[in-house]
């Protein structure tokens, strides 16, 4: 029985049911077994200064799941360290794994949803994508410049524009495969349909990479094929799109 900690924005409700879920096809295809542990950063409106507030309160966070001698750690608040600038996942992370070690005594790996997107893309070879957010336009340029500076070019973009965290929350995934319409894909690699924790995609992946024939990565699918890497896992589950092992068929 593997122990996830979850570190999340305090209005996210999307995050602790996307990633349980697909834990739970894991569990059904593998055999796998996981329990959930969660502490929560004060987030309502998704701006700047406020997304600067919650990860401040990361420490706190990691200190309190490690009290659960969790056996991986996600981050998942993707927009708060891009907009830190170019990296900022990479110092957060080990920032937080050293937080748990000196709570726990224990080295515990550290997924943030921003890295594990950008490593994902990476790994993928997903060198020019489309993107879905639900952010204001100014956030969704520095979730473009961030992945940008990692190495992938982002070819065409969607905001939504919804500002109230909860609010993103509670947006319809079914309307994702009309929004994929709108977008340029002649020349892309990959979609990122939800490049945020708190969208909700996850009963559209599947169907949105069967209809374009692209490969199809989210916030979370990516967050979760890390937590199965970091724990030395196989990273395949069922009707998750290519993150999580499943080919995209070609572009139809």
């Amino acid at each position: 029985m593997k122990r996830i900690g979850l570190i999340v924005p305090s209005s996210n409700v999307t995050m602790e049911t996307e990633i349980p879920e697909m834990l739970r096809r894991h569990a059904a295809k593998h055999g796998t077994g996981w329990t959930f542990h969660s502490s929560r950063a004060r987030l309502h409106t998704v701006d700047v200064d406020s997304l600067a507030r919650m990860v401040n309160d990361g420490e706190r966070c990691a200190a309190e799941v490690a009290d659960a001698r969790v056996d991986v750690v996600a981050y998942a608040c993707l927009v708060a360290l891009m907009s830190r600038g170019a990296g900022a996942h990479v110092a957060t992370e080990k920032r937080l794994g050293d937080v748990v070690l000196e709570a726990s005594s224990r080295r515990t790996p550290i997924v943030s949803s921003a890295g594990a997107l950008v490593r994902t893309l990476d790994q993928l070879g997903l060198k020019r994508v489309a993107v879905v957010a639900p952010y204001m336009p100014p956030l969704t340029k520095l979730v473009i410049d961030y992945l940008e500076s990692a190495g992938t070019k982002v070819v065409d973009s969607i905001s939504l524009s919804v500002a109230d965290n909860l609010m993103v929350g509670r947006l319809d995934p079914a309307a994702l495969p009309g929004y994929i319409s709108r977008l340029k894909l002649d020349s892309v690699d990959g979609i990122v349909l939800s490049a945020c924790v708190q969208m909700p995609s996850l009963p559209a992946v599947q169907q949105v990479q069967d209809e374009t024939g692209l490969p199809v990565v989210t916030a979370a699918t990516a967050t979760t094929r890390e937590i199965l890497l970091a724990l030395g896992l196989e990273p395949t589950l069922p009707d998750a799109g290519a993150a999580l092992g499943a080919v995209a068929s070609g572009r139809r």
